[in-house]
């Protein structure tokens, strides 16, 4: 649902900014939450036996000891933390792409964006599609090198339709980088720590995205916005370099959870091909 409406939303956007200006899609987006709020309201929550109240810090204290002290989810937040600083923040530098380096204009812009939510969509399916969790560890990899890759040769082309197909890669290697790390955290972390460690993972993508777009801004008016790119892309693949140095220590680390939990088979984690 996500990333089908990445896809069409973008589309809807190009065509309204060009028929009413970017004053109308802010307010229709503002709108269009009044539904979400009607969908919220209609979700009903059984009732559950309210166990002992933690104090605030105290369970903050806990969830940053068991997040950041067990290898396997310190790293995965990490690289998450790495994509979404250095890489997500592309989005902010896409209509100076679309206007001054491929000349086009909104409808450029709402293609460009179109097309990272097809990818982003297509990579949803694969993961849904999938059986098992094993091998989703080197996806991670794949993915953060795949989408570093992706949106530095985005940074140089000069062609609307090589960019768009570069969009659509970069939305894949996205959101298999993310949906992986999302499955494999949702796996092996303890159920009284999930609410905590999904807290910490929300902050790895949406807390260093703001900073990593006024890095993005400040970068790109100083030194323009292709060699950002391309510098936000060798972070990005540095990043998974790094993570796959450590794939060893995780495999170890969380092998004995899934023989626990009869996940791979024998001698098999989510780290593994």
């Amino acid at each position: 649902m996500f990333n089908g409406a990445r896809l069409i939303g973008p589309s809807i956007a190009g065509i309204l900014i060009g028929l009413a200006g970017e004053g109308t899609c802010f307010l229709l987006n503002g709108l269009s939450f009044g539904g979400i709020l009607i969908a919220l309201a209609a979700i009903k929550v059984p009732h559950r036996e309210s166990r002992p109240a933690t104090r605030v810090w105290q369970g903050l204290r806990e969830g940053l000891i068991y997040a950041f002290g067990f290898a396997p989810i310190r790293y995965i937040l990490l690289q998450l933390a790495i994509i979404s600083m250095m890489g997500m923040p592309y989005a902010v530098l896409m209509p100076v792409f679309a206007r001054d380096i491929l000349l086009g204009g909104p409808g450029t812009l709402g293609l460009l964006m179109a097309c990272s939510g097809t990818g982003a969509l297509v990579g949803a399916i694969y993961l849904a599609a999938r059986k098992s969790i094993v091998g989703l560890g080197k996806w991670i990899v794949y993915g953060s090198s795949l989408f570093g890759c992706a949106i530095i040769a985005f940074s140089l082309s000069r062609v609307v339709w090589l960019s768009a197909a570069l969009m659509l890669v970069s939305g894949f290697g996205m959101i298999i980088q993310i949906a992986s790390s999302n499955t494999i955290l949702q796996t092996m972390v303890e159920e009284d720590k999930r609410g905590r460690v999904m807290s910490f993972f929300a902050l790895a993508i949406m807390g260093t995205s703001p900073l990593g777009s006024l890095f993005a801004g400040f970068l790109g008016e100083k030194i323009g916005v292709v060699y950002t790119l391309i510098i936000s892309g060798i972070i990005c693949i540095a990043g998974a370099l790094l993570f796959a140095g450590r794939l060893p220590e995780i495999r170890d680390k969380i092998r004995p959870i899934y023989r626990r939990m009869g996940i791979g088979g024998p001698g098999k984690t989510g780290t593994e091909k």
